[in-house]
């Protein structure tokens, strides 16, 4: 095949300048900070809080990850019936629109939480997580359908690029305003709502432009087999499962990304409140790592591709997940206070970053076969994803709960980096092709 015209692509592209003012302002920034706000005691020497919800008492941060972890279990029980419609039906940029305005009302409805509404707030939380991953599932699909094989390394890094620059440029608006709130006449509470109303509204407008470039899907059922779509959907996915059988490179990735991406995701989901309440980072300086990050994640997942081209994509990996495994030893021994040590850690953790999701997607699509269910193959890729994150958020959590420090929840993390590690090399020395799909 060949690459689609540079205006698809562009366009692709721009979904991620969209959407990923979400995972910036509101997974990685300002909504973290806000709820550690809204739900702490005001005493900054105390690391947990606690907080009471439906009669049960739960430390602050735990309750934060546990409802990530009920998105992701959502998102992990729909994606696979979802995507498998979209394929049947052809109808992807309905769903990708779809989930694109509900992310984005979850967003903006940010607006009305404070301290008087935990229950409510979290909910926003979860319809916003629940329309960004879902989304995402689409979103993913269209790149073997819009790039050659050797051109989806670097299509997959653009989109990264574009996600990272577009998020910046929106975080730093938000910044302004809660950083100086006064010259706007507010508070740095209604600051920091006015902000997640500005990433509601600049998801969905931009959103549309990318739709507005998107190719509309083309339905792969035929007149008589044409069933029940919800049943369809499962065995679809069933079918996916069946075929990775007979591909043992495809397989045994799909084992080392489960494990090695449990950590990164929770590494990305849960380092703000990590920063505010175990280090005791002050909220601005701790938007400003944030922003190190994700400045420094444009380079990264170039730089990283090209790594890619010149030792291929699992020495690329093998390198990069080592590099992980160091990031959360010195996450966990990271003092207290120690502000230019989280800033150091912060460009190490932005240069990886970005380079390990953009590359572990460009690589399951290069092992994927020749197929038309591109969406169902890539809903596999994300329900594995998903059950990773919820996973290692709730473990994230109640190791938190448990020993009363998130550090060595941090550390716990390594584990999952090193069992993905070794699943990898396994992986990296089977010498089967995958095979290829009627």
């Amino acid at each position: 095949m060949k690459t689609a015209p540079k205006k698809v692509i562009n366009g692709w592209a721009m979904y991620d300048w969209a959407n990923s003012v979400y995972n910036l302002v509101i997974t990685s920034t300002i909504f973290p900070a806000y709820y550690e706000a809204v739900t702490g005691d005001g005493n900054e020497a105390t690391s947990n809080d606690s907080v009471v919800l439906f009669g049960r008492e739960f430390v602050n941060t735990s309750l934060y990850n546990y409802a990530l972890g009920i998105a992701f279990l959502v998102v992990a029980f729909m994606s696979p019936l979802l995507s498998s419609i979209a394929d049947y039906k052809g109808n992807k940029k309905k769903f990708l629109f779809f989930f694109c305005t509900l992310g984005s009302i979850g967003c903006s409805a940010m607006y009305f939480y404070d301290k008087t509404n935990l229950a409510y707030g979290l909910l926003c939380l979860i319809i916003a997580c629940i329309g960004f991953w879902s989304s995402l599932v689409f979103y993913n699909s269209y790149l073997p359908e819009i790039a050659a094989p050797e051109d989806q390394d670097r299509v997959s890094a653009k989109g990264f690029a574009m996600g990272y620059t577009g998020s910046v440029i929106l975080q730093i608006v938000c910044f302004v305003f809660v950083l100086k709130p006064e010259l706007f006449g507010i508070t740095v509470g209604k600051a920091s709502q006015i902000s997640f109303l500005l990433v509601g509204i600049w998801w969905w407008g931009f959103g549309q432009l990318a739709l507005s470039r998107l190719p509309k899907g083309t339905p792969i059922a035929t007149a008589h087999d044409r069933g029940s779509i919800f049943t369809h959907g499962y065995k679809e996915l069933n079918k996916v499962w069946r075929q990775l059988q007979h591909m043992p490179i495809l397989k045994r990735y799909l084992g080392a990304f489960f494990f090695y991406n449990m950590g990164v995701q929770t590494v990305m989901l849960a380092a703000t409140l990590y920063g505010k309440s175990e280090l005791n980072i002050p909220t601005p300086k701790l938007i400003i790592a944030i922003l190190i990050i994700q400045l420094v994640a444009i380079p990264g997942a170039f730089l990283i591709a090209k790594l890619s081209n010149q030792i291929g994509n699992f020495r690329a990996l093998m390198i990069t997940i080592s590099f992980w495994i160091i990031l959360c030893v010195i996450g966990y021994l990271l003092p207290r206070d120690g502000v230019n040590e989280f800033y150091g850690l912060a460009v190490l953790v932005g240069f990886v970053m970005g380079g390990i999701q953009s590359l572990s997607r460009s690589t399951y699509a290069k092992l994927m076969p020749e197929t038309k269910d591109t969406t169902s193959f890539f809903s596999f890729y994300d329900v594995t994803e998903k059950i990773a994150i919820v996973i290692g958020m709730f473990s994230f959590g109640y190791i938190n709960e448990l020993s009363g420090s998130q550090r060595n929840s941090v550390l716990a993390l390594v584990v999952f980096f090193a069992i993905g590690l070794v699943l990898l090399i396994f992986a990296s020395v089977t010498k089967h092709k995958p095979a290829q799909v009627n």
